[in-house]
């Protein structure tokens, strides 16, 4: 009798932990304050989570103030991270093991890591060097900005990454991934039935994180996804056409490489191809356009 394999999860890369949560105060007494090219960000754009910090840094004009490196698709180390990298975190910690992964925000002046950890880098960018852009944070908005964050990590991004896994369908009990996914999509839909932007009229980080999460989810998560529950995914007509109208505007079209995200999906997926592989729900190409 042969034995069937079981389904194995996508493997994400392996990124580095938050071991570096340096911040950026706001002024001279702290360690780190916010001067012109003191520090620099090092990310690999075909990672989403990099992806979320490429746009905010692209919506903010930070070119000149705060340098950009931009890393390869998929690592060239064996633990998953870049080579380039390890000179920052050797410098940054004694006899450092772990990869050196993206993303990371480095200070020139000590030649060490500031931070691995993502939503402090987007914090710190928001707050700390926002210069002309819009205000990505503002204060009166900052939980429901957080609870939208959460939304997409645990009920898109977590539950379409286990139902994949799984390959379960819609008929399964109430805390079946894919009814956390559609209804997390759902309350997006509702939302950007209201307007333009997740939280209204005014652009700010939620709309970063909703945007990227929907991009993984379109590019990535759909070749685990079979046909009927990427069809319930793409029956979100304001969520996706939102997605195609961010992904137009200059910030969020500079760094959207699908083939790269492709590319590094492959480099480390062990997951097996579903029907919903052969559909994608926005042409990220001529959005872009």
């Amino acid at each position: 009798m042969s034995v069937v394999p079981p389904v194995v999860p996508s493997v994400v890369p392996v990124t580095a932990a938050p071991a570096f949560r340096g911040r950026i105060g706001c002024d001279v007494r702290s360690g780190h304050y916010p001067v012109p090219h003191r520090y620099r960000l090092h990310l690999a754009p075909a990672d989403p989570r990099c992806l979320g910090v490429a746009v905010t840094h692209a919506l903010l004009g930070l070119d000149d103030t705060l340098p950009l490196s931009v890393l390869p698709a998929v690592p060239d180390t064996p633990d998953g991270g870049y080579g380039v990298l390890r000179p920052l975190y050797e410098a940054s910690a004694h006899l450092y093991r772990g990869p050196a992964a993206a993303p990371v925000l480095s200070d020139g002046w000590t030649g060490r890591i500031v931070s691995t950890h993502v939503p402090d880098i987007l914090r710190d960018l928001a707050l700390r060097f926002r210069g002309e852009g819009p205000e990505l944070l503002p204060a009166d908005r900052e939980d429901e900005i957080r609870a939208v964050a959460d939304l997409c990590a645990r009920s898109v991004h977590a539950a379409a990454q286990r139902a994949g896994a799984l390959g379960l369908d819609e008929t399964a009990a109430h805390h079946d991934p894919l009814a956390v996914l559609f209804a997390a999509l759902g309350s997006l839909e509702r939302r950007l039935a209201r307007g333009p932007y997740v939280l209204g009229d005014t652009l700010t980080a939620a709309d970063v994180a909703v945007w990227v999460t929907l991009v993984e989810l379109d590019t990535v998560h759909r070749w685990h996804l079979d046909a009927a529950a990427m069809e319930r995914v793409a029956a979100h007509p304001a969520l996706w056409t939102y997605a195609a109208r961010l992904a137009a505007r200059p910030a969020f079209a500079r760094h959207l490489d699908i083939d790269a995200l492709l590319d590094r999906h492959r480099a480390h997926c062990r997951g097996r191809e579903a029907a919903g592989a052969a559909m994608r729900i926005v042409d990220w190409t001529a959005a872009r356009a």
